[in-house]
């Protein structure tokens, strides 16, 4: 998803120190990542689950984008548990 910019939710950021996820690598799942579920009727804005590979690791981040301001959110990023989803992880078991 492109966007002219990125804002973190203090959930994000916190469970990104919890996890050890950089916001490096939150940044690249946002600019290369494959939108594998949507959320089109989210409030406040539309939201999307977003999937990439990042240094061999798959990384889920949920974002919100406010297309009126060309902004996205990140609500949170995490490492997908392989007992909930597939080995390809877009898919939830």
């Amino acid at each position: 998803m492109d966007c002219q910019n990125l804002v973190f939710s203090s959930h994000a950021i916190q469970q990104m120190f919890l996890r050890r996820i950089s916001k490096n690598e939150v940044q690249a799942v946002v600019a290369y990542g494959e939108v594998i579920d949507q959320r089109p009727d989210d409030t406040p804005f539309p939201s999307y689950l977003l999937l990439y590979i990042v240094g061999g690791q798959p990384l889920h981040v949920v974002f919100s984008y406010d297309e009126s301001t060309d902004t996205g959110y990140v609500v949170t990023a995490y490492i997908p548990d392989p007992r909930i989803w597939q080995d390809d992880f877009r898919t939830r078991r």
